[in-house]
């Protein structure tokens, strides 16, 4: 009789890890995807910074200055070794680039320019939501592996805090080919 409590404890025991297994598993799989997702964004910002300067060129030949430093600001956040002054610069670059709108009439009437603007603010609105999406999965990630009884086994199934500012190394921003607009 003995054998049979013993043996029904470990069971429920077993399932009851198996189920906090089975959660953590999926709330770092959320962190993950979250990570996922702002790589995403910034790939699909960079992907549109190169358009947006050809566009600009078109009409504003000569703010050389501006138009390199944005391409270097992206060059430099697209390297792979990204940290984020890098992403900040680029985002400064960004303004200046946008703030040319300004200067040029014709260049802030251009359809192209106007479009490409709105999706580089659409993209920026995206990633503000994914950075927000990444810290409230990681927040419930490590909320659930410190909860009691989660706490007494997570460690031991392999499940490592997440870190918040995990952030910055999601920010490689490697680009795949990019399409070109010329004028």
């Amino acid at each position: 009789m003995e054998w049979v409590i013993v043996i029904g404890v470990v069971v429920v025991l077993a399932i009851f890890v198996i189920g906090i297994y089975n959660r953590l598993v999926g709330l770092r799989q959320n962190v993950r995807q979250g990570v996922a997702d702002i790589d995403a964004q910034l790939r699909q910002r960079h992907d549109l910074i190169p358009n947006l300067v050809e566009t600009v060129k078109g009409y504003a030949s000569h703010e050389t200055d501006t138009l390199e430093q944005v391409t270097e600001a992206r060059n430099r956040a697209a390297s792979g070794q990204v940290s984020s002054s890098d992403e900040a610069q680029l985002k400064i670059a960004l303004d200046r680039l946008l703030a040319l709108s300004e200067n040029y009439p014709d260049l802030k009437a251009n359809v192209n320019f106007q479009e490409l603007q709105r999706e580089l603010a659409n993209t920026e609105d995206k990633l503000a939501a994914a950075r927000r999406a990444l810290n409230a999965a990681v927040s419930r990630f490590n909320t659930a592996r410190e909860s009691f009884p989660a706490i007494l086994f997570a460690g031991a199934l392999g499940f490592q805090e997440a870190d918040f500012h995990r952030l910055d190394d999601s920010e490689k921003g490697t680009v795949d080919q990019v399409p070109q607009v010329s004028f």
